[in-house]
């Protein structure tokens, strides 16, 4: 997603300010719904909201939104904001891994307020959304007095968010071989190029998504392999060569994926991998 590198670190992070936010997401500052809503629709100002969690310790490092063709409509379009705690000398991250609240909200129809336990790797930039426990995300519906909901909910994925932060220290402790290694980039395959009946067309190899983008990740315990599956899914750039109904060949490159909903997708089903992966090498 898209972020302010100097916001983001973990040494020398800062909360955005709400200049940056409305440059990044303009749609966070929405206090109306999109006239296409009917009456029973409450929109819920996502600025109202985030200046309620700043005063209880949450502050936004990042922040997108999605972009629409409907003119009129950029204003209310769905967005994602990242926040952490920063002031409450509670340490949140384990080496280069810092938890966080994702916030998802929409005022045109398109989204539920959500808020959702991730993690952020700050060496390459990753989105890490976690799936963990009974709690995978909370949503707010717009209809209603959501400020205590909000605030309770931020609290309850917060802890979940920090549960999350023991898997780099697990994973770390497990050793793949090329076999199982194997296994988890083809999972990973069909979980980004899979088509609805899990069959995959692409000439990008599941191999492929195993190779590092920087030396540091030249490993083979699961949390590094696991980042670099993770990076070469979300991050594309991935190059393949394919053949037209004549024959002659056709280079591929893979997109990146920057659709905040399917960026979540991806992320929550790829966790999951990583923890079944986690889970059978610990009962070996």
């Amino acid at each position: 997603m898209t972020i302010y590198t100097d916001t983001a670190r973990f040494d020398t992070g800062r909360a955005m300010t709400e200049t940056e936010m409305r440059r990044a997401a303009p749609s966070i500052f929405a206090t109306t719904a999109h006239e296409s809503r009917s009456e029973r629709f409450q929109p819920i100002p996502t600025i109202d909201v985030l200046r309620g969690l700043m005063r209880e310790g949450f502050v936004p490092v990042g922040a997108k939104q999605s972009s629409t063709r409907t003119e009129g409509k950029a204003d209310f379009t769905k967005h994602l904001i990242r926040l952490r705690r920063v002031d409450d000398g509670k340490v949140y991250r384990v080496g280069d891994t810092v938890c966080e609240i994702l916030l998802k909200n929409a005022n045109d129809g398109t989204s539920a307020y959500e808020l959702l336990a991730g993690l952020f790797r700050i060496r390459c930039m990753n989105s890490l959304v976690t799936q963990t426990g009974t709690i995978d995300a909370i949503k707010v519906r717009h209809s209603g007095d959501v400020g205590a909901k909000v605030i309770e909910g931020t609290y309850r994925v917060l802890n979940e968010a920090e549960r999350t932060l023991a898997a780099p220290q697990d994973w770390s402790t497990h050793r793949l071989n090329r076999d199982e290694q194997q296994i988890m980039a083809e999972a990973a395959h069909v979980l980004r190029f899979g088509d609805n009946e899990g069959e995959t067309k692409t000439p990008i190899k599941a191999e492929q998504l195993l190779i590092p983008r920087r030396h540091d990740d030249c490993a083979d315990d699961l949390w590094t392999v696991w980042n670099v599956t993770q990076e070469n899914v979300i991050r594309g750039g991935l190059r393949g060569v394919s053949r037209d109904e004549l024959g002659r060949p056709r280079r591929v490159k893979s997109r990146a994926v920057n659709g905040i909903d399917q960026d979540i997708k991806l992320n929550k089903a790829l966790w999951l991998v990583g923890e079944r992966m986690a889970a059978l090498k610990a009962a070996r």
